[in-house]
């Protein structure tokens, strides 16, 4: 693996397809979709991407690692789903989008109390800066707080984290590659999702032109495309690195907002996401050289490790 800063960097540019696409979402959510099926959407987007990736592979994993591919699955799909949709619906002006943004922070969390692993602190200042951004940017207008909607949207961004990290540390089975392990994850995750669709859909399923692009978009780009790249840059970067490009989907749904759909963005909100964007940014540059931090604690008998 390349270890060099062109390698990281690549890394973390392929780690930013995701967010990136992600934030498009909304748009075409709101745009190409039938309204009020949310669980629709999810199975949509995760159980044909899955199968169109284990179709192109064709890799089986081994008995011992069924178990680790039903909890990622569980993690990143099965559960994160159906918190993000009741978030979103439930937290007007973003507000899903500001919980969601601290994810680095969350993932720092789990990392100190799973597995005593302490994160930099320069990248923990460069998260909390990004918190701040997207904040500035949500709160600019009028936010209406909905107990049910924060706790889905804590909810949410706390198993996408141990999602994030638990793929970091589990890394990949041997002999499997990234494509076949994402297909797994997404046709578990996808199967996951399928009894929640008559539970929690309402509208009706309408399966016109538009829905077909959407639907497809979601499933292939949304799907497919930046869920491989997301983890194979989880199994090679940090964990609070990765999760701090998190931000660029609200920064992503925010212009494309602005320029599709005519929504206003006061200068404000762009100076909150600016933040947002920079922070993102910022938080994938090195800390300080490892030689200065063993200068800073001779003699003090103590070494911490850095997240994974």
């Amino acid at each position: 693996m390349d270890h060099s800063p062109a390698g990281h960097a690549r890394l973390i540019l392929l780690g930013a397809v995701a967010p990136v696409v992600w934030g498009t979402t909304y748009v075409v959510t709101t745009e190409l979709l039938p309204p009020d099926r949310p669980m629709t959407a999810s199975l949509l987007r995760a159980l044909p991407a899955g199968l169109l990736l284990l179709a192109l592979t064709r890799q089986l994993p081994p008995r011992s690692w069924w178990g680790r591919f039903a909890v990622l699955a569980l993690l990143n799909f099965a559960a994160f789903f159906p918190l993000l949709f009741l978030g979103a619906y439930r937290l007007p002006g973003g507000l899903a989008a500001v919980v969601g943004s601290a994810q680095p922070l969350v993932a720092a969390l789990l990392l100190l109390l799973a597995f005593r692993q302490r994160t930099p602190i320069p990248r923990m200042l460069w998260a909390v800066a990004a918190v701040a951004g997207v904040s500035v940017a949500v709160f600019a207008g009028t936010v209406t707080l909905d107990a049910l909607g924060l706790a889905a949207a804590f909810a949410g961004t706390a198993v996408m984290a141990a999602g994030v990290v638990l793929t970091r540390r589990w890394g990949l089975p041997e002999g499997m590659n990234g494509l076949a392990a994402t297909g797994w994850q997404l046709t578990l995750g996808g199967l996951m999702i399928a009894p929640l669709v008559p539970l929690l859909d309402t509208g009706a399923f309408v399966l016109d032109l538009p829905a077909v692009l959407g639907y497809a978009w979601l499933a292939l780009p949304g799907g497919a495309i930046a869920y491989a790249a997301w983890f194979h840059a989880g199994r090679r970067v940090p964990s609070t690195s990765l999760t701090l490009l998190i931000p660029l989907t609200p920064v992503t749904a925010a212009v494309l907002g602005w320029l599709l759909l005519d929504e206003t963005l006061t200068g404000l909100q762009a100076a909150g996401f600016g933040l947002a964007l920079v922070a993102s940014l910022a938080g994938q540059l090195p800390g300080l050289p490892r030689t200065g931090l063993r200068r800073a604690g001779a003699g003090r008998g103590r070494r911490f490790r850095s997240s994974p």
